[in-house]
């Protein structure tokens, strides 16, 4: 990631932000390179709240840093959506109540996320 973000993923992380639902994000960054990616993505800060595993000593997909994320913000497995190019991390969220998408583009993603009432549907889009 530190390589650069892929602009029609951001474009769509964007859309997320300003249609409404929350955002969190829960990285298995180590603790000396995040702090690094806030400074060069701007897009970070549009996340309410991040989970760092190399800040807590868990990594996905261990359940134990779902947790994490779930208690200190709030969140309800059950009500939220779960995002991750690493189909290990989507089957352990799912196994907790996420309803959980395998990343692959965002071309692949919005059409899941129109379904799941996430985002409102584009003009085009069926």
């Amino acid at each position: 990631m530190l390589s650069g973000p892929i602009a029609n993923t951001v474009r769509l992380l964007e859309e997320l932000k300003d249609t409404g639902p929350r955002l969190y994000a829960l990285t298995n960054w180590s603790q000396y390179t995040f702090p690094r990616a806030l400074e060069l993505f701007p897009f970070l800060h549009w996340f309410e709240g991040i989970v760092v595993s190399g800040q807590e000593g868990l990594i996905k997909p261990d359940p134990a840093i779902f947790g994490v994320l779930l208690s200190r913000f709030g969140i309800e497995a059950a009500r939220s959506v779960f995002i991750d190019d690493s189909l290990a991390n989507v089957h352990a969220a799912a196994r907790l109540g996420f309803r959980a998408i395998h990343f692959r583009d965002a071309t692949q993603l919005r059409p899941e996320l129109i379904a799941l009432g996430a985002l409102p549907p584009q003009v085009g889009d069926q």
